[in-house]
């Protein structure tokens, strides 16, 4: 099953949606500013990235730069400022089985077939 880790109001979000719509591949869509991921299922996540916590992080976001930029936080802190800072976490993240992509561009999707 492919899942699309969505924010509708992103540009490069809805263009990855709109790939996977254009491929009639069959998907499910987590809107993840609505419900943060777990703890586990972030750190999950992180894993079929392949990167470190901080890859995730949108680091020219201002909360980031006036909070935590000058922080030297671990993983564990990392996973759960973006549980309670879920716009912290880059996007779109496209998953496929054990693999991950941050779809920008969209057409990085491909990577995952």
């Amino acid at each position: 099953m492919i899942k699309i880790y969505h924010n509708p109001r992103c540009r490069k979000s809805r263009e990855a949606l709109q790939l996977l719509e254009e491929k009639n591949l069959d998907f499910e869509v987590e809107l993840y500013l609505d419900e943060p991921l777990s703890e586990t299922k972030l750190a999950e996540l992180i894993k079929k990235l392949n990167i470190p916590a901080i890859d995730l992080i949108r680091q020219e976001e201002s909360i980031w730069k006036s909070e935590f930029k000058d922080k030297n936080l671990s993983e564990k802190e990392l996973i759960r400022l973006m549980i309670q800072e879920p716009r912290l976490m880059q996007r779109p993240i496209v998953v496929i089985d054990n693999k991950a992509v941050i779809a920008r561009p969209a057409d990085s999707i491909n990577d995952l077939f």
